[in-house]
């Protein structure tokens, strides 16, 4: 005889199969991440969209796409499903305790260098139970590890924000113009953008935001500007323009103060970059998340609230708008 919970579990994982399947786009994905057959997976979201008789999906070949009924549905299960796989850490934190667990960050390489050491340390120190694992990847590829869940957030710049993610900016850095010691604009007050156009810039590589927005700056001013050396890294950047190889315009996250480098204003022509949190609208966090995150602001949670999804356009870009994670 079934017992009285069969139902109430039977759903579970039925919602747990829709919800994988909704956020890698694939039955066969969700199968894969799930370690079940891809005929499992598809049943039991057969058996969901028959109890709830509504169509979830969109079928187009392999590839799979919500309905509007899809996304309320995804709205309104992904918090359950989440909060029922982090059931005995939520527990242990209620009762004051985060027991031993990982926590996934993704990051790249600025954020890496310059705002998580001392956070990590930190951190570790006061609760060496939790495996911290760190993720040294570009903006699109954070943003897919969020979306899989492969992470529980991102540390990085977000210029553009999909109706997907939800960003919360914490430390806000200047922008700043580089050059080394003895260069002709070392001495000069007051700089231009006339002023840099003759000079070669080194410049991080193309496909990231940095590029797109010098770029930007000198159209929007009609100044013509050469790039003398593309670069990826702030490290690799500011040992370059120390040699000579040319300026660049950098954020003031990646000044120490030791740098053998004269350093100018440019905010008046280059906005302020802001770094912060990105995490997946309606994602569970687990209680090592929770408190990492007050690590980093203290008041993080009461601070921040997600604004509501925009339902007009579900449209991924292929571009990475989080810049440096």
């Amino acid at each position: 005889m079934a017992s009285a919970d069969t139902p109430n579990l039977n759903q579970h994982r039925q919602l747990r199969a829709f919800c994988n399947a909704a956020q890698t786009g694939s039955i066969s994905k969700a199968a894969k991440r799930l370690k079940l057959s891809q005929p499992s997976v598809s049943l039991q979201i057969q058996a969901l969209e028959k109890e709830l008789d509504t169509l979830l999906f969109e079928r187009c070949g392999p590839k799979i796409r919500l309905t509007p009924a899809g996304e309320l549905l995804l709205e309104m299960s992904q918090p359950l499903v989440d909060g029922f796989s982090r059931l005995a850490d939520s527990f242990a934190a209620r009762l004051g305790n985060v027991h031993a667990g990982p926590l996934e960050i993704a990051s790249g390489e600025a954020t890496l260098l310059y705002i998580l050491p001392d956070i990590i340390k930190s951190f570790s120190d006061d609760y060496p139970q939790i495996d911290v694992r760190l993720h040294n990847v570009t903006g699109h590829d954070g943003m897919e590890l969020l979306r899989a869940d492969e992470v529980d957030f991102a540390v990085g710049s977000m210029i553009e924000v999909p109706d997907d993610l939800v960003y919360h900016p914490i430390y806000q850095y200047k922008p700043a113009l580089i050059m080394c010691k003895d260069h002709p604009l070392s001495n000069k007050e007051h700089i231009a953008l006339e002023d840099i156009s003759p000079y070669g810039l080194i410049l991080p590589p193309r496909h990231l935001s940095t590029w797109s927005v010098v770029d930007l700056v000198f159209q929007q001013h009609g100044v013509p500007y050469t790039v003398a050396l593309e670069a990826g890294g702030w490290e690799v950047i500011k040992r370059y323009v120390e040699i000579g190889a040319g300026i660049s315009i950098v954020t003031s996250i990646c000044l120490r103060g030791f740098e053998n480098l004269t350093v100018k204003p440019i905010d008046e022509y280059f906005p302020n970059r802001s770094y912060g949190v990105v995490v997946r609208r309606g994602k569970f966090l687990s209680p090592q998340a929770k408190q990492f995150l007050e690590r980093m602001d203290h008041n993080f949670f009461a601070r921040h609230t997600a604004p509501p999804p925009k339902r007009k356009s579900s449209q991924r870009s292929d571009e990475p708008l989080i810049t440096n994670l």
